[in-house]
């Protein structure tokens, strides 16, 4: 299971925006909940269902009257901000999958980092950096950049590139094969860092009402260099196919 975002905590007792009176704090943020369907593993030709959530910052106002974001959790910021990044990387049991027995089983991750992005009205596009925790304690970073359409007023759609890039420990851990792990089938391999791989995201959000909506995507990614060279992979599969598809609901603090 790979979750790329924080998990969702049920909220009751907060209410919508309303106008506000200058001395009056505010923060504003949306979760999300829902579905998703990936590969087993890295590399792997069959996938499995589970949970997928998601945290989106909106706004912030201090009590002093600074201001952070936009008001609007449905108006999308536009120029140059810092943001957070992270993504959850379930464990990697190799007793349940045949193809992968006598590899090392491999932790969970949690990855974080920090990156910079950069949004227009029928644009945007960041770039992350983050360090794992768990299973790998190896740095990677992720470039990507949309072109956004608004059909309607309710409907955004994003498409555009993704690219990962993975440390040599990330990639020894997810594709590498150690000489106390080889077998006829998973022969010894040590791969190198880089460009792990490369693909294409389509996204799009609906807004229901000003505080429920709509948010899914269809992520398809292929493995470039030496993770695509692996045996691992080259005994399952190097395109990798991810759609998740959740509702999101927006709350706002008054302080």
């Amino acid at each position: 299971m790979m979750l790329r975002h924080l998990a969702v905590a049920t909220v009751s007792t907060l209410a919508l925006a309303a106008p506000l009176q200058a001395q009056d704090g505010q923060f504003s943020f949306t979760l999300r909940g829902g579905v998703s369907s990936a590969p087993e593993y890295f590399g792997s030709d069959d996938y499995k269902a589970g949970p997928d959530a998601g945290f989106r910052f909106n706004y912030l106002r201090l009590g002093n009257g600074r201001e952070f974001g936009t008001p609007d959790p449905w108006d999308d910021p536009t120029g140059w901000g810092l943001h957070g990044s992270f993504r959850y990387i379930g464990e990697r049991d190799s007793s349940d999958h045949s193809e992968l027995r006598g590899l090392d089983d491999v932790d969970a991750v949690l990855e974080l980092g920090l990156g910079i992005g950069y949004s227009s009205e029928y644009f945007s596009g960041y770039a992350d950096v983050r360090r794992g925790f768990g299973g790998h304690e190896s740095w990677v970073g992720e470039i990507g950049a949309d072109a956004i359409l608004r059909p309607t007023p309710d409907l955004r759609l994003s498409l555009g590139p993704r690219l990962f890039y993975g440390s040599d420990g990330y990639t020894d851990t997810y594709f590498g094969i150690t000489p106390a792990e080889a077998s006829a089938t998973l022969p010894a391999y040590d791969p190198d860092g880089g460009l792990v791989s490369a693909g294409i995201e389509l996204g799009a959000r609906y807004r229901i009402n000003d505080a429920w909506g709509l948010e899914g995507a269809v992520t398809w990614q292929q493995f470039r260099n030496d993770a695509a060279d692996s045996p691992i992979v080259e005994n399952g599969s190097d395109d990798q196919w991810r759609v998740r598809l959740g509702v999101t609901r927006t709350f706002n603090l008054r302080f």
